[in-house]
């Protein structure tokens, strides 16, 4: 699987790659076609006048869209009957494969492989060491995903495009992902494009903290929500923002790293190089490093599990925590004022013990206006949010590469 030089065109996709000129018509028609695509996907078979209603577009935008798109063999048209009338619906056009989702961990990967619905088929979660490097990190998610697609009685090659998150920073101009602090196993490595090659299928990549926001927001807590965030509390601290009801990833890729937000000049050093990162003092190493003393060798999820039976040393761990991260959220509040923010993660899973300190923590630092208007809440999709964004992520680029193949006939 891995030796060679595939010999397939190989379509290598980046978040926030380059398209047509801002503001061109080639760009608004590309733009428009993705958002019709996008309420197809997110709400199934609807007839044109829902899409121009969920979407926003006028009457005539959408018929053309439509049109273009029935052309190119991305939707179908059934007939139907709404309201006791007769309609014609619009759906998502069917046979264009397997997609696939990849989203590594700090410590695992985890993998799935869906049908075009984005309905999981089947999905597999694989431990890796912490200090993993990329080669041996890929070639087991290649394996992954070659033993999943068997057991839906498909292959490799029926893969149409692979969504791929890693947990560090990903930049979207050079398509390289990983730093010399986190994961330096694979920094400098193109990740899409060396899956691209071996597995012969288009591959986006983003970060999971933003795959993560993007399956909340299309299929869980930040579901109808136009400025939020979703907020990755484990191992590290991670941000996904929402902006106009859009993933926001800034000018390079890295937006939302708010675990090296400084929140104190004179703390430790961390692992960036910077002083008193939030990282340094509510990542775990920092939390298991604070009860070595009392407890002994624990584990994250040890130390959450203790503190919601009531371990007083875990529960003041995990508040103080909550509070840290509570001061961080505050100053994002301000600057973005957002509607919601989901809290997800392993962290998480502590419930009240995290979130009541957190909150606190924001109503006391955040302008009192902005910390009045936004909602804190509990993420819906658990450990599978960042692997529903990949397959999100592998269905726009599927279908945005038939569209492109359609255009060139």
């Amino acid at each position: 699987m891995w030796g060679g030089e595939g010999l397939a065109i190989r379509y290598v996709y980046v978040m926030n790659a380059t398209r047509p000129a801002p503001g061109s018509q080639a760009s608004l028609r590309e733009a428009n076609r993705e958002r019709v695509l996008g309420v197809v996907r997110q709400h199934g078979p609807l007839t044109q006048v829902e899409i121009a209603a969920a979407s926003g577009l006028s009457a005539a935008t959408v018929s053309n869209m439509v049109r273009e798109l029935d052309q190119a063999g991305m939707v179908g048209l059934s007939r139907s009957i709404r309201n006791g009338r007769r309609a014609v619906l619009v759906s998502l056009a069917s046979g264009g494969g397997l997609l696939a989702g990849v989203a590594f961990g700090e410590r695992d990967v985890r993998v799935a492989i869906a049908n075009e619905s984005r309905e999981i088929l089947a999905q597999q979660l694989m431990p890796l060491q912490a200090d993993h490097v990329a080669d041996d990190g890929m070639e087991r998610a290649a394996r992954l995903l070659a033993d999943l697609a068997e057991t839906v009685s498909s292959g490799v090659e029926d893969i149409a495009a692979i969504g791929f998150g890693l947990p560090a920073p990903v930049d979207s101009v050079s398509g390289e992902a990983g730093s010399d602090a986190v994961l330096p196993g694979w920094r400098g490595v193109n990740v899409a494009d060396a899956m691209a090659g071996h597995l012969r299928a288009p591959v986006a990549l983003d970060n999971t903290a933003n795959l993560a926001a993007l399956g909340e927001l299309r299929n869980g807590a930040l579901r109808g929500v136009r400025h939020g965030c979703y907020l990755k509390f484990s191992y590290g601290v991670g941000a996904g923002i929402v902006l106009d009801g859009e993933v926001f990833r800034g000018s390079a890729g890295t937006a939302g790293e708010i675990g090296h937000v400084t929140i104190d000049e004179n703390g430790p050093i961390c692992r960036c190089g910077n002083r008193g990162c939030l990282d340094t003092f509510v990542g775990s190493r920092a939390l298991i490093s604070s009860l070595a003393a009392s407890h002994g060798p624990l584990r994250l999820k040890d130390i959450v599990t203790r503190a919601r039976q009531d371990d007083l040393g875990c529960r003041r761990v995990i508040e103080d925590a909550g509070r840290r991260v509570g001061v961080a959220v505050a100053g994002l509040v301000n600057l973005l004022n957002p509607e919601v923010i989901v809290v997800g993660g392993l962290m998480a899973e502590a419930g009240d013990l995290i979130m009541t300190p957190l909150r606190e923590a924001l109503d006391r630092c955040a302008i009192p206006s902005a910390a009045a208007t936004v909602e804190l809440r509990s993420a819906e999709l658990g450990d599978d949010a960042d692997i529903i964004g990949a397959l999100h992520l592998a269905s726009v680029l599927s279908h945005s590469k038939a569209l492109s193949t359609a255009q060139a006939l």
